[in-house]
């Protein structure tokens, strides 16, 4: 009789999430890919169609504000994104470590325009980079759902997470030799290094999202699948506690 193939241990069938790994930090992969990650897709929704936004972002365990993991991002008052959050501030995140550059199919296809341009495959180091085994590199892509909330105007909380915001999204020279690699023009006098991020971030109309992370769901290449969702300490302790009769469980 032949052997009945198993699932992998983290296999979850992906309509179901029916054993979370519960926990109050984030899971090890899921903060990895956040702290290494240049961008992730931010998802809203109206009461019609979901709208997503590529965001600029900054991950902390925790801040002198919130004892749980967070996500900080800025939006600009009268966008899109902004007015769905007052509507419903429930979001949905996505974060991977995938190399997301399409590589060139075996038929070629005369109607998709060269991406990136000539100029970066001149670069004996852009061709490595955009030549490398992504198999190698490609991980975990992770979806994360929590509760956004804009942070009030003027006040202390606000300065500190937009100084952290831009603290870790100016990245030095880095930033320009990226531009002038793929093709954009570089601003020789630039020295922020930030690639224009803190307009986006110190503007005066600039408003700051902070996002509560509460559960989610890591996805390997492999197509398994791990859902996780953060409760603290205390909650964990006390849901122990309340399973327990005469001190046993």
């Amino acid at each position: 009789m032949a052997e009945v193939q198993q699932p992998p241990l983290n296999w979850e069938a992906s309509a179901t999430a029916t054993h979370p790994q519960v926990s109050s930090t984030l899971p090890p992969e899921v903060e990895t890919c956040l702290k290494n990650a240049r961008f992730l897709h931010l998802a809203t929704c109206d009461a019609l169609y979901p709208h997503v936004s590529l965001m600029n972002y900054t991950y902390l365990p925790s801040t002198p504000y919130d004892p749980g993991p967070v996500i900080i991002m800025t939006t600009n008052p009268s966008s899109k994104k902004t007015l769905n959050l007052i509507n419903n501030p429930r979001v949905s995140l996505l974060v991977h470590d995938w190399v997301s550059h399409r590589p060139p199919t075996r038929v070629p296809d005369p109607t998709r325009e060269s991406s990136p341009p000539p100029q970066a495959t001149r670069s004996s180091l852009a061709s490595l980079l955009l030549n490398i085994n992504t198999s190698a590199l490609s991980s975990i892509s992770a979806t994360i759902n929590g509760t956004a909330r804009i942070i009030e105007r003027g006040s202390e909380e606000e300065a500190w997470c937009k100084e952290r915001h831009l603290e870790n999204n100016t990245f030095g020279d880095q930033v320009r030799e990226e531009q002038g690699m793929f093709g954009a023009p570089q601003n020789p006098s630039s020295t922020e290094g930030d690639g224009g991020a803190s307009c986006f971030i110190e503007g005066e109309e600039v408003r700051v999202m902070l996002v509560g992370v509460k559960e989610g769901r890591i996805a390997d290449w492999k197509g398994g699948v791990k859902d996780w969702v953060i409760v603290p300490l205390e909650e964990q302790n006390q849901r122990g506690r309340e399973t327990m009769v005469n001190g046993i469980s």
